[in-house]
């Protein structure tokens, strides 16, 4: 088994479909899954179920996903430090970040790492917030914009950006929401609200719902990510707080209204994190020290 094969692996335990890492790696469907099959035939286990709609990892795959992460970081770290001698740093290098924060503040920071690097690939990934740390834990991203949690793991390191302040947003439609919040006072207890599942943001929520003394918020849905309840609120669903970035940058924030908050939510942090010990790597140390102010 080589490294091409360990690759080709990685690629599709993180895609889940042949047809788009085949794509992505320059072959056809049929020669990847025939390498696919070399490798299950040398271990003697399958590494993949496969059927008509999905990809996914056998018992057997996912102790071999931890095998192949470490091998592959062994491989390119040993790589980076032959070429140590070379003046451009090459490699690749894999970012995770919500897809508000692709266009927010991940830009200029990208911006300035190619022009000091510009033979990096950067592989960059978009999903929830919530999930930025397991990413980085589990070695599927080097790096990942995040909301600092309350509580840092102990093994993670992160660099401040940027404050990020929450707003309470309240549909412009008539409906439930808007009925309850022209009451004076509004029951709290009665507002529906839509809420991210988990992450910095919701533990900033439920941290106000306890200043509030709302002690059973009547939830009417939680979803993952944030930029999918701007459009909630905006077709009268309920009423939600929010980064003030992704309702800036939401398509439809011409469709919901702004409400002072009798208490106001406290900021968060919002910052790149790492694992301590993968600091020592070429690729990743150059990122972090791209972070430093001037």
């Amino acid at each position: 088994m080589n490294f091409q094969e360990i690759k080709l692996f990685l690629d599709l335990a993180e895609n889940r479909n042949f047809h788009q890492t085949a794509v992505q790696n320059h072959m056809s469907p049929s020669t990847l899954s025939r390498q696919i099959q070399k490798m299950e035939a040398e271990l003697k286990q399958s590494l993949f179920l496969r059927d008509n709609r999905q990809v996914s990892l056998t018992k057997t795959g996912e102790k071999f996903l931890l095998f192949a992460r470490q091998n592959w970081q062994q491989w390119q770290q040993f790589k980076q430090a032959l070429n140590t001698g070379q003046t451009e740093l090459q490699g690749e290098l894999k970012l995770f970040c919500s897809v508000t924060a692709a266009y927010s503040h991940l830009p200029p920071i990208l911006e300035r790492f190619r022009r000091h690097y510009p033979q990096v690939e950067i592989k960059l990934t978009t999903g929830d917030p919530a999930n930025a740390i397991e990413q980085v834990r589990s070695q599927q991203a080097d790096l990942a914009l995040v909301g600092k949690p309350l509580k840092l793991p102990d093994n993670i390191d992160f660099h401040f950006i940027a404050h990020i302040q929450l707003s309470l947003i309240t549909p412009r439609v008539a409906c439930t929401s808007t009925r309850l919040l022209q009451q004076h006072p509004p029951d709290w207890q009665q507002i529906p609200f839509i809420l991210p599942v988990a992450g910095p943001v919701r533990e900033r929520i439920d941290l106000w719902f306890k200043q509030m003394n709302i002690k059973h918020p009547k939830i009417y849905a939680s979803v993952s990510g944030h930029e999918g309840i701007v459009p909630m609120v905006a077709l009268g669903c309920g009423v939600a707080l929010l980064p003030d970035i992704v309702i800036k940058n939401s398509p439809m924030n011409g469709q919901v209204s702004y409400l002072d908050l009798p208490l106001s939510v406290k900021p968060f942090e919002l910052g790149v994190c790492v694992q301590k010990k993968r600091l020592q790597l070429p690729l990743i140390d150059a990122f972090w020290h791209i972070l430093q102010p001037n």
